[in-house]
């Protein structure tokens, strides 16, 4: 079954075309730099150039495919111009769901976030609900508005399933923003000073096992993926004793944490450059945010790997590859 992958360089992407091709799986991916990915990518991956915003590459790309993981997104929580994150997220998930459902696909797998469902502080939550305000942020909001796309399409006839992943770490060809980036400026000492609060955590490759056994579930189904929440400092202590070098950088108070930034998302679009600490990242760390994996372990038999044995994995990789 020849099976395209989108954001196959990406960390949930990577590992997603590892899980398929350890299955026996024949695997296309479509890329935005063919050199580039041919570098991260095994040899066995057929590699076709594209972009998920260039619809007739989109077209190309799932020819002759029957399945689709549509991985490939924009996981920044701050952009210069934030009509990208709906050129990417929303325009981009819309044109390979309506390739695939031209090409009837027989699976569709979109990789939506926990950001999509609605919450309250502090108590855990499932599927059952999705938010229907919008949520804090431009990428928030973009992948509500992908995730109603998605679902436009499935009453079209598409056979998508949902996989709604919390903050993705492990192995991965390359960093990209997110939290294995910080991870790694954790042990680098380049992070100063931590913001308080924390968020939900899973394992790469738990995460893309899941995307392989949702694959198989009801059309329409939606299964999050998430091991634990865990504060910032914890993470930064577990981060530093795994590494067995570095120190855990102080928690700024909330009060000066919003200060900042406020202050930094108004200097960002006088400069254009990046804020110290996007206005949404904070709001979402300070959510106490607690999604509920009971549907993908009852109903797939998934299971996550403790936050422990995975960090230990993830050092090693980053050790292996000469970045801590």
């Amino acid at each position: 079954m020849l099976t395209l992958v989108t954001g196959a360089t990406g960390t949930v992407g990577a590992a997603v075309v590892h899980a398929l091709l350890a299955a026996g799986r024949p695997v296309r991916a479509l890329v935005r730099n063919i050199e580039r990915a041919r570098a991260l990518l095994p040899p066995a991956v057929e590699l076709v150039r594209g972009d998920v915003t260039d619809r007739a590459s989109v077209d190309a790309a799932v020819r002759g495919c029957r399945a689709v993981f549509h991985t490939a997104g924009l996981p920044e929580q701050w952009l210069p111009d934030p009509r990208r994150f709906v050129a990417v997220n929303v325009d981009g998930s819309r044109h390979v769901g309506e390739a695939a459902l031209a090409a009837g696909v027989e699976r569709f797998v979109y990789t939506s976030t926990i950001d999509v469902f609605a919450w309250e502080h502090g108590k855990e939550f499932d599927e059952s609900t999705l938010a229907t305000a919008p949520k804090g942020s431009h990428y928030e909001c973009s992948k509500q508005e992908a995730d109603r796309a998605m679902v436009a399409l499935e009453g079209r006839g598409l056979p998508v399933r949902y996989t709604h992943p919390s903050a993705v770490y492990g192995p991965a060809p390359a960093i990209n923003p997110g939290l294995n980036d910080v991870l790694v400026r954790l042990v680098q000492g380049k992070i100063p000073a931590l913001l308080p609060g924390g968020f939900p955590v899973v394992f790469v490759d738990d995460v893309a096992r899941g995307h392989l056994l949702a694959e198989n579930a009801s059309v329409g189904a939606r299964f999050i993926l998430s091991e634990r929440y865990i504060s910032l400092v914890e993470l930064a202590r577990a981060v530093i004793a795994t590494a067995g070098k570095g120190k855990v950088p102080p928690v700024l108070p909330v009060w000066f944490a919003k200060l900042l930034s406020v202050t930094g998302e108004g200097l960002a679009k006088l400069t254009r450059r990046p804020p110290i600490i996007p206005t949404g990242q904070l709001q979402f760390l300070l959510e106490d945010v607690h999604p509920s994996a009971a549907r993908a372990a009852g109903e797939l038999d998934w299971s996550a790997t403790p936050f422990a044995d995975g960090i230990a994995r993830t050092i090693a990789h980053f050790r292996d590859r000469k970045l801590v």
